[in-house]
């Protein structure tokens, strides 16, 4: 392996060795963190901001990048638990909101690459206005008295893992394949890579856009189905920070913020990181002040160190020619 190489397999894996060094840092400092239960627990909790860093991995590996899946995810809890509450089988009120959560995504879509707005706007005005959504439709009040058997998902485990965590797997796994070995991932690398030389290569590139970004939706939409599931109840104000969240973890996974360049699997370490970081502070008595500042602090240490790394690669492919 040439130097090249083996510093770029040092920079991609580096965030691993900061996964075992926060665990290590909470065994010692946390009284049971180093538990079955403790690390159950953290599974669970990154399944609903994994599922949505999927998605958010699609949107920003094409150079975009989307503020709106939190309401998306509040609004979809709330939308399925007014249709469960109305009587609606509850198979059928998660296909629905699944549908209506994939509109929003086209929608995002569509404002990007058919009106050519910045990504950051369009869904950041789309998070303002489906936050508001969903405090119209319940008045500003939680909704629950829907059937107590959609909140088994959320509790339920096959050998001993909770269902949502499977899911999450099983996200991760289609995400993957999807990225690495279809079509649409090729053009998802491309569009982010080189837009235009996609383009000229007679690839639809505002389709890919909006594929992406309805991508992004859906699942933002499956999270927020899962969040109802836990709380039990449909909260207007749910899934707020949710996109920070999400875009830590994909930026801490190695995915650069200008599009072409990441892996899912890397960024499901960064989900880890951020589960880890939660819960050992949580354990520790930290206070949610700061552990709002803990988190902005990793978000630009990870876009620094991601900055820092793209020079270097570049340094390295400058002297090696």
């Amino acid at each position: 392996m040439d130097n090249k190489k083996l510093v770029n397999r040092s920079l991609e894996y580096a965030i691993v060795l900061i996964l075992l060094l926060l665990v290590l840092f909470f065994s010692f400092v946390a009284n049971y963190f180093f538990t079955a239960s403790t690390f159950l627990t953290i599974l669970r909790q990154v399944s609903i901001t994994g599922i949505i860093s999927v998605g958010m991995a699609f949107v920003i590996i094409t150079g975009g990048i989307d503020l709106s899946v939190g309401s998306i995810a509040g609004v979809s809890s709330v939308t399925a638990a007014l249709m469960m509450l109305g009587g609606m089988p509850i198979w059928l009120a998660c296909f629905l909101t699944i549908l209506i959560s994939c509109a929003y995504g086209v929608i995002n879509g569509v404002l990007v690459a058919k009106l050519n707005m910045p990504p950051l706007i369009a869904t950041l005005g789309m998070m303002t206005a489906l936050r508001g959504v969903a405090f119209i439709v319940t008045d500003g009040l939680p909704v629950f008295g829907f059937s107590a058997t959609y909140s088994n998902f959320a509790r339920a485990t096959l050998f001993g893992i909770p269902y949502m965590v499977l899911l999450l797997v099983v996200i991760f796994v289609i995400g993957k394949l999807v990225l690495d070995k279809s079509i649409l991932g090729r053009y998802v690398y491309g569009l982010g890579g080189n837009a235009e030389a996609t383009r000229l290569s007679g690839i639809n590139t505002d389709a890919i856009t909006i594929a992406v970004y309805s991508i992004c939706g859906t699942l933002a939409g499956i999270a927020g189905l899962v969040l109802l599931s836990r709380t039990n109840s449909g909260q207007p104000s749910s899934g707020t920070d949710f996109e920070m969240d999400a875009i830590t973890a994909v930026v801490l996974g190695g995915v650069s913020l200008s599009g072409g360049e990441g892996k899912l699997s890397l960024v499901m370490v960064g989900v880890l990181i951020m589960g880890v970081l939660s819960t050992g502070m949580l354990m520790c008595n930290i206070n949610d002040y700061v552990q709002q500042l803990v988190k902005g602090l990793v978000l630009i240490g990870a876009v620094a160190f991601s900055s820092i790394s793209q020079r270097i690669r570049q340094n390295i492919g400058t002297s090696k020619a």
